[in-house]
């Protein structure tokens, strides 16, 4: 991802390099505005041909129909309006409200199912549109930069909606007896906090489980206080939690089609619509198999534990809400709503049977190997940065081998082989905070600074 950069002065009095740099990222930015409706295309093709909904038909009735989803287009209205001024937010916010409310109350007396959403996307395309053709400068350029992030978030979830579904198609077959068993070196914490989420009542499972599926809405609320100073100082940070959100939702599915697992409640549980190995989860532990084989699925349930993408987000979102990336510390609130947000998504994905311990493992290192790739660019790709990426790299690698190979040692000999897992996370997690947080904000290692070249 490429961020608009500020003009430079010394751009225009012969700076070679920085000219340089700013035509390769002009070079970039045409390049992925031109891959966007390639791959929408692309991917609706592929959902015709496969009898689902694809994402030009999603988009579509997110302008003109009942949207799919009724937070993220709020979402991506709310990132796009921290690049315009108070009066124009509050001007896109009423108009955005106003057509809400419209299209629903025709939805209504037409009989068609509730919902929200038309607003906040016909709104944020009118933004982009007038910012293009009506302002000019350093106003044009926050305009734009931020709708453009307010449309990447949604195009995102229209692209992974159809992801799932070629997740189905390119893999009949998945892991999760061989996941279960790596799984025991954990201790089965899914069947654990099944049985934690279901002793604590309705009321708390509410909660959780608007946590979970909640998760743009937090990102959103840590992404306005990163850019609040975006209008004001007409510059953007370096990085920012959509950067990594964007980044992890590119990397991390990708891994659902190389290792294909479906979770507990579907594979060991009542809801595996009679392909389940059996009806265990969450009250009994199934037996240790020691030959375990891919387990043939059906055609809906999509594979999508391994890792456990609600793990990588929502680390990413308490890592955000530490400082920004000035160094200032983020106000209490949102300190203590990062760490609820972590604490909640991880009770709901292993309460609700969604995944497996190791799935959560693997979701973790993944968010500190691309927050460590992200992070602080202007330090450049020195030595530390390349080794912690290459660690975090090869530690994922070696979870997802060992997982598959390893499986049955892993669960005949619990004690080292959880000890060896857990033992890696936080050797991960150790040198993530030794190397972005620990030295902060002076920094000594000159193997740090950015590159001259």
């Amino acid at each position: 991802m490429v961020d608009v950069l500020v003009e430079d002065p010394g751009a225009s009095v012969g700076n070679a390099p920085t000219r340089m740099r700013v035509r390769h990222a002009r070079v970039w930015v045409a390049l992925g505005v031109a891959a966007v409706p390639i791959l929408l295309i692309a991917l609706q093709i592929v959902a015709v041909g496969q009898g689902f909904e694809g994402p030009l038909e999603s988009l579509w009735s997110d302008y003109a129909g009942t949207p799919k989803s009724m937070s993220v287009p709020w979402a991506g209205l709310v990132l796009a309006l921290v690049g315009i001024s108070m009066r124009h937010r509050v001007i896109a916010l009423g108009a955005a409200v106003a057509i809400d409310v419209v299209c629903a109350g025709v939805r209504l007396l037409a009989g068609e199912p509730f919902g929200l959403g038309n607003g906040p996307v016909i709104v944020l395309t009118g933004l982009a549109l007038f910012a293009w053709l009506r302002w000019s400068g350093t106003e044009r350029r926050n305009a734009l930069h931020a709708a453009a992030m307010g449309a990447l978030l949604i195009l995102a979830t229209k692209v992974g909606d159809v992801w799932l579904n070629v997740t189905v198609l390119t893999r009949p077959m998945v892991f999760d007896e061989y996941v279960i068993l790596a799984d025991h070196a954990l201790g089965d914490p899914s069947w654990v906090m099944g049985r934690v989420v279901d002793a604590l009542g309705p009321a708390v499972y509410a909660v959780l489980h608007w946590v979970y599926i909640e998760l743009p809405v937090a990102a959103i609320v840590v992404a306005a206080w990163q850019l609040r100073r975006v209008v004001p100082t007409g510059q953007w940070p370096s990085h920012y939690l959509v950067r990594t959100f964007l980044m992890l939702g590119l990397l991390g599915p990708v891994i659902y089609v190389i290792f294909p697992v479906v979770g507990p409640m579907f594979a060991f549980g009542a809801d595996g619509h009679g392909l389940q190995v059996g009806n265990f989860w969450p009250g009994v532990l199934p037996p240790i198999d020691r030959n375990p084989a891919p387990l043939p699925f059906d055609a809906f349930t999509p594979r999508n534990c391994m890792p456990s993408m609600h793990t990588a987000w929502a680390l990413s979102v308490f890592l955000h809400t530490r400082r920004d990336i000035t160094g200032e510390r983020a106000p209490v609130w949102l300190r203590w709503g990062g760490a609820f947000w972590l604490l909640a998504t991880l009770t709901a994905t292993l309460g609700f049977g969604y995944h497996y311990g190791v799935d959560l493992v693997a979701g973790a290192v993944l968010c500190l190997t691309v927050e460590s790739a992200l992070r602080e660019p202007e330090r450049g790709w020195g030595l530390v940065r390349v080794r912690l990426v290459a660690f975090g790299v090869a530690i994922l690698t070696g979870l997802l081998i060992s997982y598959r190979y390893l499986a049955v040692p892993m669960a005949e000999y619990p004690v080292l082989a959880g000890t060896v897992v857990l033992a890696l996370l936080a050797a991960m997690a150790a040198a993530f905070h030794a190397t972005w947080f620990a030295k902060w904000p002076a920094q000594t290692d000159e193997s740090l600074a950015p590159s001259v070249a």
